[in-house]
């Protein structure tokens, strides 16, 4: 192990964009190892240490469920389970209320599977009785899955994933949720929650590098799947399932650094605790809520619908306003913000994800108090409508 106190300490950054995370030195340090070709046993042995956390932290029964790793973004999560989980002659229920899950829908598309894309507003969360609805109206039982968005981090909405896997459950139906930016913050229970699938990526909850990404899911599904239709080479469940179920190695090169990170962010996470993460989140939350009505920002959605992780403010109609410049003038100052994701509506994102604390919030506060007198923007902010 490398002893980092003898080694100095990297400039502090303080990311409030929704990922990648502010990530301790601890974990930044994590990735200074011997060169170790990823084939060694010693390194599956550190895959398996891997994997089994992941699907500990979502309280998974490590004799139903299997973590499967992957190297990518987050996205390659959704293509994942999209394109392998999807039976012959069977349509999947995408549960489209923000960007994120409309990924999911574009995924659909480019493989030509057969979904029904249900919309809803991207400024509340899904509606289960509309879902129950479309569900008791397949009585050919042709939806063989359903999924959705957890917390949709373009907005902050954070979905009744127990719910819906609930009625997914009731209908025979296997529960995907892209748990992507709430993984490892907000607390899940594959069981209790009633789901299937999970997915996230290491630079999120567990506060680590980017490029690793995870799959956990139901054992006895990802056999079965074994049998659907094969849509990718790359990145088909079963195939990586069964790689590192065989071999204890992932099929193609892993990013070996990286997950030496994610194995001390875990450790980090464990120390902590999953309510006490979940309370210090919810804690910088609050800060960024309180600075925002401080200033008078409004939010773009109704705080009791907010996942507490990302909080979506609306540009001011101040003429001397521009998102860019406001933001270079803040991450010179070393705090790094980021636009929204919908389209109808000019927002930009506060997250409170990543190892930040209300210190930093308040900090912040102060910063962006100096940089909207630079740019001569009034305080309390303006709007006309």
């Amino acid at each position: 192990m490398l002893d980092i106190s003898t080694l100095p300490k990297i400039k502090r950054n303080i990311l409030l964009n929704p990922g990648p995370a502010t990530t301790t030195d601890t974990v930044k340090y994590a990735q200074v190892v011997p060169d170790i070709c990823p084939r060694e046993k010693e390194f599956g042995h550190i895959m398996k240490e891997l994997g089994e956390s992941l699907v500990k932290i979502a309280h998974g029964d490590l004799n139903k469920y299997t973590a499967v790793l992957f190297c990518g973004s987050g996205t390659l999560n959704i293509d994942v389970c999209v394109n392998s989980l999807v039976p012959a002659g069977k349509k999947i229920l995408v549960l489209d209320n923000g960007s994120y899950s409309s990924r999911a829908a574009d995924v659909c598309r480019y493989y030509h599977i057969d979904h029904v894309d249900l919309k809803f507003s991207y400024t509340e969360p899904i509606d289960v009785a509309k879902v129950k609805e479309v569900l008791d109206a397949d009585t050919n039982h042709d939806i063989a899955v359903v999924y959705c968005c957890h917390h949709e981090t373009g907005t902050g909405v954070l979905n009744p994933i127990r719910a819906i896997g609930k009625a997914a459950h009731e209908h025979g139906c296997t529960m995907i949720a892209d748990t992507t930016s709430s993984y490892a913050m907000v607390p899940i229970d594959l069981e209790k929650d009633n789901l299937d699938f999970i997915m996230a990526s290491a630079q999120k909850g567990i506060m680590a590098m980017t490029g690793l990404s995870f799959v956990i899911g139901n054992t006895a599904l990802m056999e079965e799947s074994k049998n659907y239709p094969t849509r990718s080479y790359y990145t088909n469940l079963y195939m990586q399932y069964s790689f590192i179920r065989d071999k204890g190695e992932m099929h193609f090169t892993p990013p070996v650094q990286t997950i030496y990170s994610a194995l001390q962010g875990i450790k980090e996470y464990f120390a902590e605790g999953e309510q006490g993460k979940w309370e210090r989140h919810q804690a910088v939350w609050k800060e960024l809520v309180k600075g925002a009505e401080t200033f008078g920002f409004k939010p773009l959605i109704n705080l009791d619908y907010q996942s507490r992780l990302v909080l979506a403010l609306m540009y001011p109609d101040d003429p001397n306003f521009t998102f860019e410049k406001m933001h270079d003038l803040l991450y010179d100052k070393g705090f790094t913000i980021y636009p929204g994701k919908v389209s109808d509506f000019h927002t930009f994102r506060l997250c409170s994800l990543g190892a930040i604390y209300p210190d930093d919030i308040k900090s912040f506060w102060a910063a962006m108090k100096d940089v909207l007198a630079e740019m001569n923007v009034a305080v309390p902010v303006r709007y006309d409508k």
